[in-house]
């Protein structure tokens, strides 16, 4: 426990703010990471977390890290999940709309999949933003959008700067748009 305290994983990153967790408190479960993913969790602030912190000067807030098997089952996420590989965070910088923050992401750093969660066009200060990283080599560089549909079922869709910042689209949208006219 002292160890997981105090290793820190970037200049501004402890490996305890990454695996801590209210639901395995409140449940008594080990949401202690291994070698390999402490490693991955150290990729992770090291290329993404730490990069966003030092462009905005501000902390950046992880409300979700690594999860054990264990806190996985118990909060109805997958084993698979980024998260239990220590890949994966969900966090936001309070006061900056975490489309903003997603953008910069997406135009600067490197990273596999990120999702804007439940954030909402007319409330900039809605959701989260939930990033992946897993080395240069395998990084997809997937940016989708989470939202509920009129059942209330989350539902994921390619991420659009026409659609949701009425700015330029990106080159995964001019090549999209050209595929489907065929061209």
């Amino acid at each position: 426990k002292q160890r997981i305290n105090c290793m820190r994983l970037s200049k501004s990153f402890t490996l305890n703010e990454m695996v801590k967790s209210q639901t395995a408190e409140r449940q008594g479960i080990n949401n202690n990471p291994g070698e390999s993913q402490i490693e991955a969790l150290q990729r992770l602030c090291e290329n993404v977390l730490q990069p966003v912190r030092d462009h905005y000067g501000m902390p950046v807030t992880v409300s979700s890290g690594f999860r054990s098997g264990q806190l996985c089952v118990a909060i109805g996420s997958s084993l698979n999940s980024q998260h239990a590989k220590g890949e994966a965070a969900d966090f936001e910088i309070f006061g900056i709309s975490n489309q903003e923050v997603a953008h910069y992401i997406d135009k600067n750093l490197d990273y596999d999949q990120m999702i804007l969660e439940f954030w909402n066009p007319d409330d900039k200060n809605s959701g989260w933003i939930h990033c992946s990283y897993k080395n240069p080599e395998e990084n997809r560089k997937e940016f989708l959008r989470a939202y509920r549909d009129e059942n209330g079922k989350t539902q994921y869709e390619k991420y659009s700067y026409i659609k949701y910042a009425g700015q330029e689209a990106s080159t995964d949208e001019i090549n999209d748009m050209y595929a489907e006219k065929g061209i």
